[in-house]
């Protein structure tokens, strides 16, 4: 006997008893599956993430992860939040140094770099995105946007700094955090 798809299916014996009948092999429903026809037709991003919030700070691997969440924001049709945190530093300030002015620069060239790319890509890919700058510590200016923003899904760059290692990174911070899924991008 041959099956749909060509192959020989050995005949399998059924029934109560000794007098079984010989019939053939066909598939049986098990407990829990579906045993009607399910149209399997693509459905592109309806169930994925629908806000992406990615942190940059202008380091190589935040930039990476910038690409790689417009990627995957392109991908679900979802809105992109690159989110920078202006890092707080009393200490800087207190000897003078203008803190607010010079992370105020890396906000505005990061929102330069992101339109330059975004501009490159236009026409070829269209992905919705927002840039935001919160002030504070890195983890708790991420996880105020993205309380904020209601994001379903964070991306960050790996840490490339050498004290992360003992101490902890952001991303290992949100990560244990546990509140949303978390994508560390090396």
């Amino acid at each position: 006997m041959r099956a749909p798809n060509g192959r020989t299916v050995p005949r399998v014996l059924t029934g109560p008893g000794p007098d079984r009948q010989d019939t053939p092999w066909e598939p049986r429903p098990i407990l829990g599956r579906v045993t009607e026809h399910v149209n399997t037709e693509f459905e592109r991003g309806t169930d994925g993430p629908k806000v992406i919030l990615a942190g940059v700070d202008g380091s190589e691997s935040s930039l990476r992860a910038a690409a790689y969440a417009a990627g995957l924001a392109r991908r679900q049709n979802a809105l992109l939040a690159l989110v920078y945190v202006q890092p707080v530093i009393p200490a800087g300030a207190a000897l003078g140094a203008p803190v607010a002015d010079t992370t105020g620069e890396i906000a505005e060239g990061l929102v330069a770099e992101i339109r330059a790319s975004a501009e490159r890509l236009k026409g070829i890919y269209e992905v919705r995105w927002q840039f935001h700058t919160f002030r504070g510590d890195p983890y708790a200016g991420l996880v105020s946007a993205a309380d904020e923003l209601m994001a379903d899904a964070v991306v960050v760059g790996a840490s490339e700094q050498a004290g992360h290692r003992i101490v902890g990174s952001v991303a290992i911070r949100l990560v244990k955090a546990g509140r949303w899924p978390v994508t560390v991008v090396p």
